[in-house]
């Protein structure tokens, strides 16, 4: 049987990663901290004979042996976190990475990285290509997050030239679904327990800069036939070419939960980006993968869950 690490497994887009992987008889070890993870996302698994959950900071190295694949999602992923623990999100991005490629080299295991579509910043290309190098400030507010992924796909392909290591890197572009942390300071939780509270929704600027978002399941499902094709040493981008506002988000969301809510609108935060659609023809071509699932179909999956938390 196939052994996989998922680093950050308790988190939002690693729990489901781990369900599914797990649901196809791999032997899955998840590495987390917890410092954004939840336990709560990984319960169903605990009589699982081939689940292990590893509560460890990658930023200390750790010594794992006969590893076929490594999953690399270990990174606060919000603004509200990462600008609360800047230095941690950039150790985890540069030394924890190194600590993880140290086992992948160790193991000869293929190695993704999960990146993000931070590192294009507020790009002045769209929708934006794998090519293009980005537009990043590399010491506001976010540089704690942009840089610490770009230092890691730096990192990550520096081991594939010395060491040969069959590394893949996968640009995640904004994701929804169930698991989110409603407190995490992203759009859609943020809007869906506005409008399920009647509270003012919070628009950021005057609501035109855009946003693609993609569901949870589809992107998870992307990552694996990324990570399990013949691609190698290659930047894909995944994400829902979709793009909308984030003001007709805030309506589309207040429509479907029937919510009293008035629209506010707040100053914009500094670099918050304008832009932001993926170009997916890389995935299209090289793995056959495009999201399936329509925004009002994931919002309402989305939001049944945040119900449910009440």
């Amino acid at each position: 049987m196939e052994r996989i690490i998922v680093t950050g497994g308790s988190g939002f887009i690693g729990s489901h990663l781990v369900d599914k992987l797990l649901e196809l008889n791999y032997e899955v070890i998840s590495i987390d901290n917890l410092i954004t993870g939840s336990k709560q996302n990984l319960t169903q698994h605990k009589d699982n004979p081939n689940f292990k959950n590893i509560i460890h900071d990658v930023q200390d190295p750790l010594e794992l042996e006969d590893i076929d694949y490594i999953f690399h999602l270990a990174s606060p992923a919000s603004p509200i976190d990462y600008q609360n623990i800047p230095i941690e999100t950039l150790l985890t991005g540069s030394i924890g990475t190194k600590n993880i490629l140290e086992i992948a080299k160790n193991n000869n295991a293929r190695f993704l990285l999960a990146s993000t579509s931070e590192t294009y910043g507020d790009p002045l290309e769209h929708p934006q290509k794998e090519t293009y190098f980005g537009n990043v400030n590399p010491i506001g507010p976010r540089s704690c997050y942009d840089e610490a992924k770009r230092f890691a796909e730096a990192i990550t392909m520096a081991y594939h030239r010395e060491y040969n290591l069959n590394v893949v890197l996968a640009r995640i572009f904004n994701t929804y679904g169930p698991r989110m942390r409603a407190n995490d300071g992203r759009v859609m939780p943020n809007f869906i327990n506005q409008a399920l509270e009647n509270e003012d929704l919070t628009v950021y600027g005057s609501g035109s800069q855009t946003r693609s978002f993609c569901y949870v399941d589809d992107l998870v499902d992307g990552l694996m036939k990324l990570m399990f094709s013949d691609v190698s040493a290659e930047v894909v981008n995944l994400g829902n070419p979709d793009e909308y506002t984030i003001l007709e988000t805030a309506e589309k969301i207040k429509e479907i939960i029937g919510s009293k809510s008035n629209i506010i609108f707040k100053e914009i935060p500094e670099d918050d980006p304008t832009r932001r659609k993926p170009d997916i023809t890389k995935a299209k071509a090289l793995l056959g993968w495009e999201p399936k699932i329509e925004l009002n179909i994931g919002l309402k999956k989305t939001i049944e869950y945040f119900e449910n938390l009440k």
